[in-house]
């Protein structure tokens, strides 16, 4: 195991980025929103690298090595519980997102931002350990599994896509949600995972703004940038 000291010190802002604070959204609109700002970014039409923060409504989504094998439920059972099931071009394998999970999708130029993939994957482990560690959570980080972890239970999870050197999709950290749906598949293709939130390993509720605006300001701290617009909630 690692932990967030053997992470690069948080940068100083050096360059400005949108974040767009959004309420609990479709899966499929926001899907076709960041393709579209990917696109925008590549072109010059969005001039800034941007983050959105959310909540979807429950999903199953399968990243570029997702397997059927890895979903325990029928579709038929899936459609009754009203949870929809995507295929997409992000890393990983299967994952649930629902309300009450904190999900981040950055729209970031790498080169323009000096990070490789990697390193980019590294800084949003590190943005959730820095959040979980401010609600007391000793949360850490295996270098054989992405994502972060409380001792074997998982709190958050990521898949990224790049495209013409523009990151889509992201991060999503348990907050204080139903983590049953999650029996329902083999979390990131790793049989017998057993999932957990801040809300579990506090012992209380967790406030989702409250959450919001921590994550806003370790993206602040730990990639080195400044604010520059903010749409749907005033998180800062």
């Amino acid at each position: 195991m690692l932990n967030h000291s053997q992470y690069p010190r948080a940068l100083p802002a050096h360059r400005t980025a949108y974040l767009y604070n959004l309420p609990v959204c479709d899966y499929g609109h926001i899907w076709q929103l960041q393709k579209q700002l990917v696109a925008q970014r590549f072109a010059g039409e969005l001039e800034h690298d941007l983050f959105l923060l959310l909540e979807h409504t429950p999903v199953l989504t399968m990243g570029r090595k997702g397997s059927l094998d890895h979903v325990l439920m029928g579709a038929d059972l899936l459609c009754r519980q009203g949870v929809a099931l995507y295929q997409t071009e992000r890393g990983g394998e299967v994952t649930f997102h629902g309300p009450g999970q904190l999900v981040v999708y950055g729209i970031c130029h790498l080169h323009s931002g000096g990070l490789t993939v990697r390193s980019f994957v590294d800084r949003l482990e590190r943005v959730m350990l820095a959040v979980a560690r401010n609600w007391g959570v000793a949360a850490t980080v295996d270098c054989r599994r992405r994502g972060v972890w409380v001792g074997d239970k998982k709190l958050g999870s990521i898949g990224i896509a790049v495209k013409k050197g523009i990151t889509f999709h992201g991060l999503a950290l348990n907050v204080d949600m139903n983590l049953t749906p999650f029996g329902w598949i083999s979390p990131c293709g790793l049989s017998g995972v057993e999932m957990t939130s801040l809300a579990l390993e506090c012992e209380s509720a967790v406030a989702m703004n409250e959450v919001r605006q921590q994550m806003a300001l370790q993206l602040q701290q730990v990639f080195g940038l400044a604010w520059c617009g903010d749409i749907g909630g005033g998180v800062r």
